[in-house]
């Protein structure tokens, strides 16, 4: 059994989160969707989903003119498939779009988009959440993206938010996340990330020279607080006895997640 990764972009990889993943016992099985790879049809053999960040948008596949990415409403059904099961999700930029939107959020372009780093700010119910535990209330989160989810799916807890964006981070139920920032990058991501987005750098008002400087000064916190969620995913949200626990008591749905956690 794996954990399935969708990766839509080549510089858009796991990143440190995989890192913590495979450190934790945890095979990951990558897919590339935007390369052509099929998205697999069922969730047979699956721990849990990643849907990493991309290039593309949720709300350009969903209009009027028709589908500019097939894939995309193939992952989508995918992760309201695996959330219905209680798999633990983990949505990530235009992941965390895809999540929303699948599970009935809306999401939309922003006015300003967000790129380099960004304070972020929990919430009441990031406060308690596990996944949070840890971090700072209010810390650095580097951000590339022009949409966001400005409604949660029903039922979701807004778990995060920046000045510019409200929805940053949100749960819906058990075990289904999802981040608006790059956590996941490590410092050859976050140049990866910064080297690809001169178009939004320069509607942000910010010069590659500027973005280059504020990662020398933010980089070493925002890691170090990465990490952390990044353990935090590893351990609880996905601990590799949540294997054996699900096979043999995935009947009961919630309750068993719940003796997991």
């Amino acid at each position: 059994m794996a954990i399935l990764v969708f990766q839509h972009s080549d510089i858009g990889g796991p990143g440190r989160l995989g890192m913590t993943l495979r450190d934790h016992g945890h095979k990951l099985h990558i897919v590339r969707p935007d390369k052509g790879e099929a998205v697999p049809p069922d969730l047979d053999n699956v721990d849990g989903v990643i849907a990493l960040g991309g290039p593309q948008n949720v709300d350009e596949n969903l209009g009027s003119g028709g589908a500019k990415w097939p894939w995309m409403a193939n992952e989508m059904t995918l992760l309201k498939q695996a959330h219905e099961r209680h798999l633990p999700i983990v949505g990530i930029c235009l992941g965390h779009q895809m999540l929303g939107a699948a599970l009935g959020g809306e999401i939309a372009p922003m006015a300003r988009g967000e790129y380099g780093f960004h304070t972020v700010t929990l919430s009441p119910a990031g406060h308690t959440d596990p996944i949070l535990a840890g971090v700072r209330w209010s810390m650095p989160a580097f951000q590339t993206h022009g949409r966001e989810v400005v409604k949660g799916p029903p039922g979701a807890q807004i778990l995060a938010s920046s000045k510019a964006c409200k929805v940053q981070a949100f749960r819906i139920g058990l075990r289904s996340y999802g981040f608006q920032w790059h956590f996941e990058a490590d410092r050859s991501g976050v140049d990866a990330f910064l080297k690809n987005a001169a178009a939004g750098l320069a509607e942000s008002g910010m010069s590659p020279d500027q973005a280059a400087k504020q990662a020398d000064e933010q980089y070493a916190e925002f890691a170090r607080l990465s990490d952390r969620i990044c353990v935090n995913i590893a351990s609880l949200l996905t601990p590799t006895m949540w294997r054996e626990t699900a096979r043999r008591d995935m009947p009961d749905g919630p309750a068993a997640i719940t003796a997991v956690r």
